[in-house]
């Protein structure tokens, strides 16, 4: 599988290029983009700040233009958190998306968005403040009625970025089975 792996607010971080690694041992091409240009942040809040400081236009435009010179060979988009609501906002507009991995966020769904059985799988915390339930069932309900084929996995306790070791959220426990999961969705595809 090709897979386009995004960043989370913190920037391109060495656990955003362990999973990378941990993609490519299982037999996937994986690109990393640095939306965030070589900056990478300790806080939610200096991270938040960089990304307002860009805009999402922006950093959307950025996530076109990473992915376009794969996005023929069909792609896999996946992402972290706010990388998750990029990858998401990809994959809606590529007619030739493979898939989509969300980790730890989605995002709002354009009015026009469709999906057409698009395999979508997302792992993300319970609770979670920023994915909260109402907005998951929300969420859930329009990815669904725009034709995706959508599976949800929450995981009781863990904080919200706990995939990644270097972060207080970091839990062990719900990040290997978030990816025993995930590699198995993506050899699904």
């Amino acid at each position: 599988m090709n897979i386009m792996l995004f960043h989370s607010t913190y920037g391109l971080r060495p656990a955003v290029r362990a999973a990378a690694d941990r993609l490519r041992a299982a037999g996937h091409e994986v690109w990393t983009p640095d939306l965030f240009e070589g900056r990478t942040f300790d806080t939610v809040e200096e991270g938040m700040a960089c990304k307002d400081e860009i805009g999402k236009e922006e950093l959307l435009k950025r996530a076109v233009l990473a992915a376009a010179p794969y996005s023929e060979r069909g792609l896999v988009y996946a992402g972290f958190s706010l990388g998750a609501s990029i990858a998401q906002n990809l994959a809606l507009g590529d007619d030739k998306a493979r898939g989509l991995l969300l980790l730890h966020g989605t995002s709002d769904i354009a009015p026009n968005a469709t999906a057409e059985e698009l395999p979508v799988q997302l792992h993300v915390a319970e609770p979670d403040p920023f994915e909260t339930d109402d907005w998951l069932s929300a969420w859930y309900l329009r990815m669904r009625r725009i034709g995706a084929d959508v599976e949800v996995y929450r995981y009781a306790g863990a904080g919200h970025l706990y995939t990644d070791p270097d972060l207080p959220d970091y839990d062990e426990e719900a990040a290997e089975a978030t990816w025993r999961v995930a590699l198995g969705f993506l050899d699904s595809l």
